[in-house]
């Protein structure tokens, strides 16, 4: 460890001593008058190049200066750009913009896209905007990524109705999913955690293929997801969503926001959903979809003082939700735990405080701090058929950031300590387990980033954990771009982290399989040691235009190499064996994706992904067991021209699913044997929204239109309590055409 530190910093520190002038300045509103009003985010930018910065709150902005840059340029949306010709790079400009004067006569040429990808960052960052997830219902964010090629949606089990996420041929526990960056979805939550925010309260979707940032901590391998909550000072002072399905599926989002002084505003987010009615349309005598009901509540603070360069989000959540599945027959107060009726009930209560406070030097605004916190309490009792699962978790994370430069605004740093503490209490059948896992961690994080053509982003950590001791997690990545709107990217990184091998796999307790857990002679949690992995990757994105229409096609490649990794075999269909196996698994990725603007108004997504997932389990090297290899998807979208404040949208996805893996069923007695492997799989998804101003629109929609079934999800259904009964051989759909209608009402 001592030498990786030494070469580490060996590289780093050599950087710092490169410096460079810079020209500083302020820019105002013109139109303010004596008031001199700063403008925050003003573009800021050397002509003929892609050397650039923005103004911070208080209008203040630095940029690099050679003797080669002779004309700056600053623009602001609604206000007259001005060219100013710098002569004494010493000389503190000060500018104010005239704001244009005939906004109505303004036409726009161009319209932001709803997904789109950096040419600049060094990492492989998918932005995922509100407008994106307007596209499709996204009821909640494990629903918010449909039209997202990047991110797989299966669902976990033919019961419980639950949707599960892949990324790179890697299920959610290996992905670090956050809320504004703080680590939210893991632990005793993972299986159903995605189901817990509303898609109403996101605002935006950060995707990060492979190794991630050191910042957010080292458990991530696979990638990262981050979503970015509405901000009651951008969000609507009233929002109204209704939805309403053929499933008798019913939801309802209210969000209210108001400013309670200069610098402290509120928002209430509330959040209920409902769904009571029995289905079985396979004829099977389980439900199809469970019954269900969620309430969902969380008051937002924000605070903003541009003066003294604070802000600060502060969040309280409470969370209920129940669930309801089994045979329709079944009936909790009489039937529960019995073999009257096989039957499941899951029933979680939640409640979060979190929050956020970052501080920017007004005189120096490369000079940041910020200090990130969460404590939670999560408690999941559940049962089913005759086995019992209760698992209590209480949570607390923080971190401390510190941001700075050295020499000039190219040379970039991120360093701070992150502390984390997490208690579970387990009830596995008659099985009892408890523990604590603390950790405590430090990082650095160095970026060099000149804008024309390299970013380079190398970063380090160090974690002193109770059980698995000292250890590093280095993680580095690379920008390159060669010619004109091109990013050729590349990443390395290590993870490592501690399976909840049964919070993450619930779907093992709907099967009669009995659980084997094969123990390490040097296992920490459960006596299994833990997961360690290296994933690395290589991108290429390059944009161009194509019959005067814009177009961009991407190339991406990842590799995961665990040098540990706990085995989940299902390869015994009367069991479910958990062990340690190393240096024999691996998940390799490609994907191809073209987004092109084929019309005004019409914009296509289509992409091609390539999986080979294998383990070495016991009985041998196979692929992974339901993960599709190959894998295909297009998305069409189309917006007419707005008239009279209104307009139509359009938006149809197609998704095909080769054929899959199914877990070995040799042993099992012939009429419950399946095929090596599952047929292939297409859907579709549509929707249209007409939008009859800015305040109105309502939507109508339909999952699943061409009615793809899977004709007998669950094995052995007449005999559920039987050595042959397993409801996890799901490769499809269960249920069949879906179709909803709702409406959007907001007050700005």
């Amino acid at each position: 460890m001592k030498k990786l530190l030494y070469l580490f910093f060996l590289f780093i520190f050599p950087l710092s001593m490169f410096s460079q002038e810079k020209v500083e300045g302020i820019i105002y509103d013109e139109g303010s008058g004596n008031a001199k009003t700063p403008l925050l985010g003003a573009n800021v930018y050397w002509l003929n190049t892609e050397v650039g910065t923005v103004t911070d709150f208080d209008g203040k902005f630095s940029i690099p200066y050679t003797k080669e840059y002779q004309q700056l340029i600053i623009s602001y949306i609604g206000f007259k750009a001005d060219t100013i010709v710098v002569t004494n790079p010493k000389k503190k400009i000060k500018v104010s913009l005239a704001p244009k004067s005939n906004l109505d006569e303004v036409k726009v040429v161009s319209r932001k896209r709803a997904t789109s990808r950096s040419y600049i960052e060094a990492k492989n960052v998918i932005n995922v905007s509100s407008d994106e997830l307007l596209k499709a219902a996204c009821c909640n964010l494990s629903e918010s990524f449909e039209t997202n090629p990047s991110i797989d949606v299966n669902f976990a089990d033919a019961i419980s109705g639950t949707k599960q996420i892949k990324m790179l041929g890697l299920t959610s526990p290996y992905i670090l999913i956050a809320m504004e960056n703080i680590p939210n979805v893991r632990g005793a939550s993972q299986a159903y955690g995605l189901t817990f925010t509303p898609g109403t309260w996101v605002e935006s979707i950060q995707i990060t293929k492979g190794a991630g940032s050191v910042v957010n901590g080292y458990e991530s391998i696979a990638g990262q997801i981050n979503a970015e909550l509405q901000k009651p000072t951008k969000d609507d002072q009233f929002f109204l969503n209704v939805y309403g399905a053929s499933s008798e599926r019913l939801e309802l989002n209210t969000h209210y926001n108001t400013k309670v002084s200069d610098k402290w505003s509120t928002g209430i987010y509330l959040h209920g959903n409902s769904h009571q009615k029995e289905h079985d349309v396979n004829h099977d005598n389980f439900l199809d979809m469970p019954k269900y009901h969620q309430i969902n509540v969380m008051n937002r603070w924000q605070y903003t003082d541009t003066e003294s360069g604070f802000v600060g989000f502060f969040d309280v959540r409470f969370l209920d939700d129940h669930k309801q599945t089994g045979e329709v027959n079944f009936d909790p107060d009489t039937d529960k735990l019995t073999t009257n009726a096989w039957g499941s009930e899951i029933d979680t209560q939640r409640y979060e405080f979190s929050g956020k406070l970052g501080y920017v030097d007004p005189d120096l605004p490369w000079r940041s701090a910020g200090l990130q916190f969460a404590a939670s309490n999560h408690q999941q009792d559940s049962y089913f058929g005759l086995r019992t699962y209760n698992i209590e978790h209480n949570s607390i994370y923080s971190n401390l950031m510190y941001n700075s430069i050295i020499g000039d605004s190219r040379h970039k740093i991120k360093t701070g300590i992150s502390i984390t503490y997490d208690k579970y209490e387990e009830l596995v059948e008659t099985s009892s387990f408890e523990r604590v896992d603390n950790s405590v961690g430090a990082f650095f994080e160095y970026n060099f980033d000149n804008l024309e053509d390299l970013n380079f982003t190398a970063g380090m950590r160090v974690d002193q954990h109770n059980r698995l001791g000292v250890f590093v997690t280095p993680r580095v990545h690379a920008r390159y771009t060669p010619w004109e709107k091109s990013a050729f990217r590349a990443s390395v990184g290590r993870g490592k982290r501690l399976a909840n091998i049964f919070a993450e796999n619930q779907n093992l307790f709907a099967t009669s399989r009995n659980i084997n857990v094969i123990a390490s002679a040097e296992g920490e949690i459960y006596g299994l040691e833990p997961e360690i992995a290296w994933n690395y990757g290589v991108s290429y994105l390059q944009g161009f235009n194509l019959f005067s229409r814009k177009a961009d096609v991407t190339f991406d490649f990842y590799r995961t190499d665990f040098q540990n990794q706990v085995v989940v075999d299902w390869e015994n269909p009367n069991q479910v064996s958990f062990y340690n196996l190393e240096n024999d698994s691996y998940a390799n990725s490609f994907q191809t994706e073209v987004n092109y603007n084929i019309l005004e108004g019409l914009d296509t997504r289509l992409a091609y992904k390539y999986y080979d997932v294998k383990t070495k389990y016991q009985s041998g090297e196979k692929i992974k067991p339901l993960t599709a290899q190959h894998r295909f998807f297009t998305n069409l979208s189309y917006e007419t021209p707005i008239k009279n404040n209104s307009k139509w949208k359009f938006d149809v996805t197609y998704n095909w699913l080769g054929k899959q893996r199914f877990p070995s069923t040799q042993s099992n007695p012939e009429a419950f044997q399946l095929p090596e492997y599952s047929p292939t799989v297409s859907t579709i998804n549509a929707q249209i929204t007409k939008v009859f101003s800015p305040k109105f629109e309502i939507y109508v929609g339909g999952e699943n239109i061409t009615n793809v079934r899977q004709s007998n999800p669950i094995m052995d259904a007449e005999n559920p309590f039987g050595s042959n009964f397993d409801t996890t051989f799901v490769y499809g759909p269960v249920f069949g055409s879906m179709y909803y209608a709702g409406l959007r009402f907001r007050i700005k």
